[in-house]
């Protein structure tokens, strides 16, 4: 699994014109679900975001974690981070998993992010063309794999 995160002091996912998930401060997650993964990578990744201390403290540190300030995130499914662009100009996605291996471990990455103590999880929906609106915080941006 790749996942690209990034903390935001809003972000949101509209589908179609609507609007289906929104978060205020938190981390927006980009989640690539890579041929091979299983429930280990996702056990890993969602207690290793929930604990990552990323977000500011009183004192404007990174020093707080999503679960510690009470954030917000919002995960939204993204197989184009397998895109392996080394050779040619198109790249090649044959290292993301099938849509029917992926989305149920993206599924049980979030789950095990509301099980790691996180409050709000909100998702886009998998397979759809959304539109993913953030204002970024400071900007932070890290790029976590397993």
């Amino acid at each position: 699994m790749r996942i690209v995160l990034q903390r935001v002091k809003s972000a949101s996912v509209a589908v179609d014109g609507e609007r289906i998930s929104a978060i205020g401060p938190g981390l927006l997650l980009l989640v690539g679900v890579a041929a091979g993964d299983g429930e280990a990578e996702a056990g890993w990744l969602a207690r290793k975001v929930a604990g990552l201390r990323v977000l500011a403290d009183e004192a404007g540190k990174m020093n707080r974690s999503v679960v510690e300030s009470g954030g917000g995130i919002l995960a939204v499914s993204q197989f184009t981070l397998l895109g392996d662009a080394r050779k040619g100009r198109r790249p090649s996605f044959v290292g993301a998993a099938t849509p029917e291996v992926a989305e149920p471990l993206f599924d049980l990455f979030c789950d095990e992010l509301r099980g790691a103590g996180v409050r709000s999880v909100q998702t886009g929906r998998f397979g759809a063309m959304m539109d993913v609106a953030l204002v970024n915080d400071g900007p932070v941006t890290i790029v976590l794999e397993r």
